[in-house]
């Protein structure tokens, strides 16, 4: 299999030479040149699998044979055994054929774990092999940033750099990123939102002169297309416990950089009857306005009580508009340009193409509030802010109750105990015991101006030998 990049101008790449680049070189996502395909029969079989066995089956025909199976076997099993629950991603039932699945039992209690955990493990065995040294450059708006520094920290043959923007992710995500204590590690906290940070990380991949020789930058956001492929997994794995593939089944998505909801589609493409994938945004909602008016204007970000998904441009999105603009890369580099410009609108016949699988909704920081409240009162069950905007876009949205809806349960509510306390929870959730003296631990980042030479210089001056 290889792998093209959204706008076209980049000669096919191999798995390794992908996860190894992150951006493409002409800006745009890597994505495969095909899907496998799954058919009805083989997706049935897989019904008594382990989600370890069940992520090989999935994993497999992307890598194809660049690694070989009982290599990714063990990198794939390395990668869930940090996981706190038997089941990795288990479902909670809370309504009619409602349900939440849990993807926050890994080491930082994130959803991001599920591919992050993988990504370090596969970047660790790659760079092994090739006896070569990178350099991770990654902006986060509060999870991600955790997840890499855990999945990478131990690797080698890399240095670590995270950007998240200053006071604007919450202090438990912080302190799961500035307490973890090793030199190739460094935290930079950007005067700025996550936008500005990824901003900078895209200007820094497009332009790598910065660097020492011998070192490239490597994507640890899922702009870096393993992230993808290992998040495809989960969807499977819930719709196989719920009846599937026998019976279709929908999903409720919270959304900032699109990568996660994106894999639902990429499921869907391959074989796995989904019925409805919903666009679930906080506040900032330009993908709920794109998808229900074709509105796609940039406006200015708002801080909120769901801080991962304070994000305006969603990277992800670019790859789902290539898929269905039929792989034009042209049409997408204009697209594109028009995006960045603030005002970039969807022809018609594609809009509509959206729509029969893609539902939205926004909800804003008092409902998502009053949702907590009412689950907890009601099922005994504490969510997370994100969490709840995905439980309440699942509702609103749903086309039918005899469809099993599963709202994507992205984060651990102990990460964000202001919005927890402010739905009336009588104390800050408690932290998993591997996390209990986190707010102990000694903190170290580095707070730097929006300013892309200062941010270069920093990394430049503080890569290992």
């Amino acid at each position: 299999m290889k792998y093209i990049s959204t706008r076209g101008g980049v000669a096919p790449k191999s798995f390794e030479d992908v996860i190894l680049t992150g951006l493409a070189p002409d800006g745009g996502l890597f994505v495969p040149d095909q899907l496998p395909q799954f058919s009805h029969s083989e997706i049935s079989s897989w019904q008594n699998l382990s989600y370890e066995e069940l992520a090989l089956k999935v994993i497999s025909p992307f890598v194809d044979d660049e690694i070989p199976q009982s290599d990714l076997k063990q990198l794939i099993e390395k990668s869930y055994s940090t996981f706190r629950h038997s089941e990795i991603a288990p479902l909670v039932k809370t309504g009619e054929n409602e349900w939440i699945l849990e993807l926050f039992h890994g080491p930082t209690l994130a959803f991001k774990d599920f591919a992050l955990q993988f990504l370090g493990n596969l970047l660790d065995y790659t760079l092994e092999k090739r006896q070569q040294k990178v350099v991770i450059m990654g902006a986060t708006s509060g999870d991600t940033g955790s997840a890499a520094i855990e999945g990478c920290r131990r690797c080698n043959n890399i240095d670590i750099f995270i950007l998240h923007p200053y006071q604007r992710v919450s202090d438990v995500q912080r302190r799961q990123m500035t307490t973890v204590q090793a030199d190739n590690i460094h935290n930079i906290a950007l005067h700025g939102n996550f936008d500005d940070c990824q901003n900078m990380v895209k200007a820094s991949f497009a332009d790598q002169s910065f660097l020492p020789d011998g070192r490239q930058l490597v994507a640890v956001n899922s702009i870096n297309w393993a992230r993808i492929m290992a998040q495809i997994v989960y969807y499977f794995w819930a719709s196989l416990r719920l009846g599937g593939p026998d019976q279709a089944i929908s999903f409720s998505v919270p959304t900032g950089n699109f990568g996660d909801i994106f894999a639902g589609y990429l499921a869907s493409k391959m074989g796995l009857p989904i019925k409805q994938l919903v666009i679930a945004t906080n506040q900032n909602d330009i993908l709920h306005r794109c998808i229900s008016e074709n509105d796609h204007t940039t406006r200015p970000l708002e801080q909120s009580l769901a801080p991962s998904m304070d994000i305006m441009i969603s990277s992800n999105f670019e790859r789902l508009l290539f898929d269905l603009y039929d792989k034009d890369g042209k049409a997408i580099v204009d697209l594109m340009t028009d995006a960045k410009a603030g005002h970039m609108r969807l022809c018609e016949t594609v809009l509509t193409k959206a729509r029969q699988l893609f539902s939205s909704y926004r909800c804003d920081d008092k409902e998502m509030v009053e949702l907590i409240r009412d689950t907890f009162r009601d099922h005994d069950y504490l969510l997370d802010p994100h969490t709840a905007i995905g439980l309440a876009a699942a509702r609103e949205c749903r086309a039918d109750l005899q469809t099993p809806m599963v709202a994507l349960a992205t984060a651990h509510p102990a990460k964000f105990p202001d919005a927890v306390k402010q739905a009336g929870y009588p104390s800050d959730p408690e932290l998993p015991s591997h996390m209990e003296n986190l707010f102990e631990r000694e903190e170290r980042f580095t707070i730097l101006d929006n300013d892309q030479l200062a941010v270069q210089s920093f990394i430049s001056d503080n890569i290992t030998a």
